[in-house]
């Protein structure tokens, strides 16, 4: 005995759905801006320094000085050579005098003015260190400025927007479908 079939077949439906994406441009124009400022005002005093160099010690020891001062220096040197050959003559004198004690007088005194002592080389700087006098007297500097305020202005420029809607769109990718088959039925 057969029995009858029912054969069914059926296709899901199936939708599209397209979404078109908004666009939007957004763009901003820079801002005006100016901007002054006056120049500032400087106001600036000053008290002159000094620099004093006495170099008068300096010159006398390399013998540069003026013919008052050399007159002067010759005047003292022969009061000076005067002053030691008068004592240098009385000393003598006085050793004359004790020429009765045992000693030789004469022969002493001629040894020490016929040999000279020996007097070793050195050397002498011309001038002296530090025989240049400086005396410094710093100056003075002040300064005043006045500072003036810069002047802004600005100006905003609003955005430009540009806006051009998205949307969607909805179609059938797929119909549905049914379809119903009888086998081994009898008419």
């Amino acid at each position: 005995m057969q029995i009858g079939q029912i054969q069914m077949t059926s296709q899901m439906g199936r939708i599209n759905i397209n979404q078109i994406a908004d666009e939007m441009d957004i763009s901003q124009p820079k801002a005006d801006l100016s901007i002054t400022q006056p120049n500032a005002s400087i106001l600036i005093k000053s008290a002159n320094s000094k620099l004093m160099i006495d170099q008068s010690q300096a010159f006398e020891e390399a013998n540069l000085y003026g013919p008052l001062r050399a007159i002067e220096k010759e005047a003292q040197a022969g009061r000076q050579a005067i002053q030691e050959g008068t004592k240098r003559r009385a000393a003598e004198g006085v050793q004359l005098a004790d020429i009765h004690l045992d000693r030789n007088q004469i022969a002493e005194q001629a040894k020490q003015k016929g040999y000279r002592q020996y007097t070793p080389p050195s050397i002498k700087y011309i001038p002296s260190p530090f025989s240049v006098k400086t005396h410094y007297e710093k100056g003075s500097l002040s300064m005043d400025v006045q500072t003036n305020e810069p002047k802004i202005n600005v100006k905003i420029n609003k955005p430009v927007i540009d806006h051009q809607r998205g949307g969607v769109e909805i179609s059938m990718a797929q119909h549905p479908y049914l379809s119903i088959h009888f086998e081994n039925t009898y008419r």
